[in-house]
């Protein structure tokens, strides 16, 4: 069956039709609802028809934050910026873009014991994306550890902004920030009809956090129709209906363990591209194709994709919302991606 892409809505097709067994795709949603501790719904999309819709207290069309399920879309307008020459490429310098990166004192960050010291000048967008920049993190070079945080990422996203002209430190609300980049290099091309906001966390430094400098978080607004709108440009490799939005040589290394980790991180870590989860190696879904990857965020946000199965499954939210451990996160992850899988015969 040949790929299609959504207009303003999508195409609906029976599991039948794109070779869905509808009985077997029947249990992967009962085991969905035994596993269910929260509302949740989900998508199920195959050769860009959109075949499956479940849910529990929740509407599909509901937009919620997906929070760091984000960062992958943030990823995307790196690879587009380096596209560009808005930037150099990935491994330029973070600090020649965003100077006020730096500027950042003990007592000034986060927390205390949180702030920009000089190893950080070194710090690469490569880095950033790939969570391994040690940002605001004494005795972390760039590079040598893998370390899951969001301050990175909103440097990430304030630097891209501000190379756009769309950010001032000094005034975070002056400017439309990143999720403007985001709505015109993204949205509008793939006819997603998201919002997006701002957020900080509570700091405990107080009012003397430089918190324009590395929060200012931007957040995606999003219903599970346009997460899977996402996941559908990400399983064609950033190529919507015959225009190449994101480079795909871009998403193709983003898709993939990032070289810091397989350098630096033993094994079981061997799971994170550039802003995506990744599973070339098998650590986050050991008996489902390794093609797969994806986003997840807090609050059981996800995105998975397979183009070698031609598959997009979002939840937004999963039903298990609660959970932040992952190992009791993962088990369920696979029972339910599992069926889904196994349900596709041809």
């Amino acid at each position: 069956m040949d790929r299609v892409f959504p207009g303003r809505n999508w195409q609906r097709r029976t599991p039948d039709d794109v070779g869905i067994s509808s009985e077997k795709l029947a249990k992967a949603e009962r085991c969905l609802h035994e596993l269910a501790g929260e509302p949740f719904c989900a998508v199920i999309v195959r050769n860009g028809y959109l075949v499956a819709e479940w849910d529990r207290g929740l509407k599909t069309s509901q937009a919620i934050p997906i929070t760091s399920a984000s960062k992958s879309a943030y990823s995307c307008l790196l690879g587009i910026a380096v596209a560009e020459r808005a930037i150099p490429g990935l491994d330029s310098r973070v600090v020649d873009f965003y100077p006020e990166m730096m500027a950042v004192r003990d007592g000034e960050g986060p927390k205390l014991g949180r702030y920009a010291f000089d190893a950080n000048r070194d710090i690469t967008f490569r880095q950033l994306i790939g969570n391994t920049s040690g940002y605001m993190k004494p005795g972390e070079k760039p590079g040598e550890k893998f370390h899951y945080q969001t301050f990175g990422m909103n440097v990430l996203t304030n630097a891209l902004a501000t190379v756009y002209g769309l950010y001032d430190s000094t005034d975070p609300s002056r400017l439309k920030g990143c999720g403007d980049l985001l709505e015109s290099k993204i949205g509008n091309e793939i006819g997603g009809t998201w919002t997006y906001t701002y957020r900080d966390f509570e700091y405990s430094t107080g009012k003397a956090a430089k918190r324009g400098i590395f929060g200012h978080g931007l957040q995606i607004v999003a219903n599970a129709y346009d997460t899977a709108r996402l996941g559908h440009l990400w399983m064609n490799f950033g190529r919507w209906d015959g225009k190449q939005v994101v480079p795909r040589t871009y998403l193709e290394q983003a898709t993939r363990t990032n070289p810091d980790v397989l350098r630096q991180e033993p094994e079981e870590n061997w799971k994170y591209g550039y802003g995506f989860w990744v599973n070339d190696f098998g650590k986050l879904w050991p008996d489902i194709s390794r093609d797969f990857y994806g986003a997840w965020g807090g609050g059981a946000k996800y995105v998975w994709v397979s183009p070698v199965l031609d598959l997009v499954v979002t939840m937004n939210p999963g039903p298990w919302d609660a959970i932040r451990s992952e190992s009791e996160r993962l088990p369920r992850e696979r029972a339910v991606l599992g069926r889904i899988v196994d349900a596709i015969e041809n």
